[in-house]
């Protein structure tokens, strides 16, 4: 009970978070779910959004948040590919930016000698804390919270932390670069790359165009698209190639027909690829 008096609630933009792990909870639910989140239901819970949430205002809101919901659990499934074959190709560093109530070092399989390393603030991370002693979750890696402000210098926390800048690493930046004004993602991919060798690998998720204008002009104060500010360059793969990655781009439509969700409505406007993005350092 003392973890339950003692827990700060979600606010602001790591409020967020909770929400996501809402989304993980219902689509855990599904017979025929893309993947199992066990901690999830917990997440949403503690931060008030279990068993519901407040109902949207109109007609319009219901259907964006349906579609907000319908992309967590299609990049949910994406980086959880990608972080298996990263593993298949031996790397044992997996450092996850902006970590909220990610919860893959419980539900994941890792090979042995792995160490993963949830970078976010301390507010996100003692709520998270206090709900994992009370589930008595056991994390099946080594997994390593690293408390700091991404606006501030993240790689020495990282490599107080332990972090080996000599050895391959996958990243993942999940629902995070929305968030950030355009020099602000330029700083962190700077400094992902800075601390890649070859043989890394990375999984963004980037703001298709137009979504600022679709879902965050006309939000909600306090939502989180009230709250996003960027959409991805026009050419992703080349921005990446610049930073010295091999980078493939997926829409979410065709990530959905691979998994068996194929999105039946008709596009509103051209998609390009690289709403989701899959890299590995050359």
């Amino acid at each position: 009970m003392a973890d339950e008096r003692e827990r700060v609630q979600p606010s602001g933009v790591w409020a967020t978070a909770v929400g996501v792990a809402r989304v993980r909870a219902l689509e855990s639910e599904r017979e025929d779910a893309l993947f199992r989140d066990p901690l999830a239901q917990a997440f949403a819970a503690a931060g008030g959004l279990w068993p519901s949430s407040p109902p949207p205002d109109d007609e319009g809101a219901r259907r964006r948040r349906l579609a907000v919901s319908f992309s967590i659990v299609i990049r949910t499934k994406f980086l959880d590919d990608l972080l298996q074959q990263a593993s298949v190709s031996g790397v044992r560093q997996v450092v996850l930016l902006g970590a909220g109530m990610d919860s893959r070092a419980f539900r994941m399989d890792w090979p042995e000698g792995t160490r993963l390393f949830e970078v976010d603030t301390s507010a996100p991370l003692d709520f998270k804390a206090s709900v994992l002693r009370q589930g008595r979750a056991v994390a099946r890696c080594e997994r390593i919270t690293v408390p700091v402000d991404l606006r501030e210098d993240w790689p020495g926390a990282l490599a107080a932390a332990g972090h080996d800048p000599a050895a391959p690493t996958v990243w993942i930046a999940e629902g995070l670069l929305v968030y950030l004004p355009e020099d602000a993602v330029e700083l962190l991919l700077a400094r992902i790359s800075a601390l890649s060798v070859v043989g890394s690998w990375m999984g963004l998720t980037l703001g298709s165009p137009g979504v600022i204008e679709r879902f965050a002009a006309d939000a909600a104060p306090g939502s989180a698209a009230s709250m996003w500010v960027s959409e991805m360059p026009d050419d992703p793969v080349g921005w990446l190639a610049g930073h010295g990655w091999d980078a493939a781009g997926y829409t979410l439509r065709e990530r959905a027909a691979a998994y068996g969700r194929p999105i039946n409505t008709p596009p509103q406007r051209e998609e390009r690829p690289g709403g989701l993005i899959s890299a590995v350092r050359r």
